[in-house]
């Protein structure tokens, strides 16, 4: 049974990229049938984020606290750099107005996405590192999401519940990650890999019903946005490109850049949680602006898959002082 599950993970992982459109599609497909369990899906959020928490303990926050510098940096490419860049793109294509210009935000403000951890360790990054911010940026989501979207929009062209957003981001994103943070700490780091075979697959799957709940949702509204599909569908793939372009160059502005940094802030700019920002989207927003979210998550990881193949080739470097020091830290 453990090496069935730990299998059944690994299998997972390796075919994300067809996993995760393929529940797409079969939510739309099966929308009908799947409405009615709509309701689940901040409790499998809640339980994804419990699972990637229980990597990361105080320690690995620690030291990376201690080199605040790609921590800064990583936060400004992926929630300042990266919005200012949507809205521009979505206000140039759709005007400052649209919901697809809200929704093109949107995907550029939700936090880092889990899935990056497994890039970045791939291709040489600092997994350290990743687990840890993207630990942090999750927690600070329901300070950085509400703020933003009023930032950019304000409250007289968005018609949605701030204090609503902030207690689903408390609850299905902040408890689990400090539940997960404890539990670490509790067990002294053994809670991932005791409960692995278990957790493990249950969170892939729980991630799959995600996909493909909020599929479900969107779908009665998105099949009269057929004619609009040919226009969003690049402006997304353009955006996706772009939020992967500003963490590779960006990593050029760190003081003794190494190449595992620069796989590292490649990936942590790229993805996103796209998950919890179909949740939010459908939930908070308009359907048209849960359009862009929900499509983002068909050409996430065939760009990420594309990007590794790309950074294999670039030549191997040292490790750097702050991997290192994470490492010993940790251990």
């Amino acid at each position: 049974m453990k090496q069935f599950g730990l299998s059944f993970a690994a299998c997972f992982e390796k075919y994300t990229f067809i996993l995760i459109p393929g529940s797409l599609v079969m939510g739309w497909f099966l929308s009908n049938h799947l409405l009615p369990y709509v309701s689940t899906i901040p409790y499998l959020f809640g339980y994804i984020t419990l699972v990637m928490a229980l990597g990361c303990g105080i320690g690995h926050l620690r030291a990376v606290m201690r080199r605040p510098l790609p921590v800064i940096l990583t936060l400004l490419l992926a929630h300042a750099a990266a919005p200012l860049l949507a809205y521009g793109l979505g206000t140039l294509v759709f005007g400052p107005h649209s919901e697809y210009t809200t929704g093109l935000v949107l995907f550029a403000i939700i936090p880092l996405g889990v899935s990056s951890v497994l890039w970045v360790g791939s291709s040489g990054g600092s997994v350290p590192f990743i687990l840890s911010v993207v630990v942090l940026d999750t927690l600070l989501s329901p300070l950085v999401v509400p703020a933003l979207m009023e930032l950019y929009f304000g409250t007289a062209s968005l018609t949605w519940d701030m204090t609503g957003l902030v207690i689903d981001l408390l609850q299905m994103v902040v408890l689990p990650t400090v539940v997960g943070v404890v539990l670490y700490e509790l067990s002294k780091g053994r809670a991932k890999a005791w409960s692995a075979p278990v957790a493990q697959p249950l969170s892939k799957i729980a991630f799959m019903l995600v996909v493909m709940l909020n599929a479900a949702a969107i779908a009665p509204h998105a099949a009269g946005m057929r004619q609009e599909m040919v226009i969003i569908v690049p402006i997304v793939i353009v955006l996706i490109c772009i939020c992967y372009g500003l963490g590779y160059y960006g990593a050029f502005s760190l003081p003794n850049r190494t190449r595992e940094m620069q796989v590292t802030l490649t990936y942590a700019s790229g993805m996103r949680n796209i998950s919890l920002g179909m949740v939010l989207a459908t939930a908070y927003f308009s359907p048209k602006a849960s359009v862009p979210v929900v499509l983002s998550i068909m050409f996430q990881q065939p760009a990420a898959t594309i990007i590794h193949s790309l950074l294999r080739k670039f030549k191997q470097v040292p490790n750097s002082p702050l991997k290192e020091e994470m490492d010993e830290t940790v251990s």
